[in-house]
């Protein structure tokens, strides 16, 4: 037995703080549509210099390889935003709403802690790439801190996406899980 979720974008309400990292999110899902636009882009412009003009390709596949990964990295708070990631929401839909608003609290929290850490190991790694001066092992040899600072900003987004979302619930601007109460 399968059911639509009525869960939507999450609310902002009057909150300023909402208000500002639901802006963030928007600009940021804005900005990984532009990346993947131009991974596109990238992609068709290597297809015609390989193929109908008979040239080598230099940093077209790199670009496009680091385009994307970017694009993900920074597109994950509009797609938290906008509920879009999987989700299983028989156990939510199954609870009444004083344990599914605890389940919730509890599940953004421990993702608020996940997502710090994995932010925390991010900026190391960009930061060891940047100090060290990394160069990809290319004929571009793109310095590496260039496409790893896609690392922390985006779990940086994701995390405040996060902490908003855990503040809409304990505020009681937007219901647990999106899920309206029957």
């Amino acid at each position: 037995m399968a059911s639509h979720s009525t869960a939507a974008a999450a609310r902002a309400g009057d909150n300023p703080f909402l208000r500002a990292v639901a802006a963030i999110s928007t600009l940021a899902g804005w900005c990984a549509a532009a990346m993947i636009v131009a991974a596109v882009a990238i992609t068709c412009q290597m297809i015609v210099v390989r193929f109908v003009l008979n040239g080598s390709t230099v940093w077209q596949t790199e670009a496009v390889v680091y385009l994307v990964i970017a694009a993900t990295l920074v597109g994950l708070s509009y797609v938290q935003r906008m509920r879009g990631h999987v989700n299983v929401d028989l156990v939510p839909l199954a609870l009444p709403p004083g344990p599914r608003r605890a389940l919730c609290i509890v599940t953004l929290s421990v993702s608020v802690a996940i997502v710090a850490v994995m932010l925390w190991y991010g900026y190391e790694y960009w930061h060891f790439a940047w100090e060290r001066g990394w160069r990809s092992e290319t004929v571009w040899a793109v310095r590496l801190w260039i496409p790893y600072l896609a690392i922390p900003v985006g779990l940086g987004l994701f995390l405040l996406q996060l902490v908003a979302d855990l503040v809409a619930v304990i505020l009681d601007i937007d219901k647990p899980f999106g899920l309206e109460d029957a």
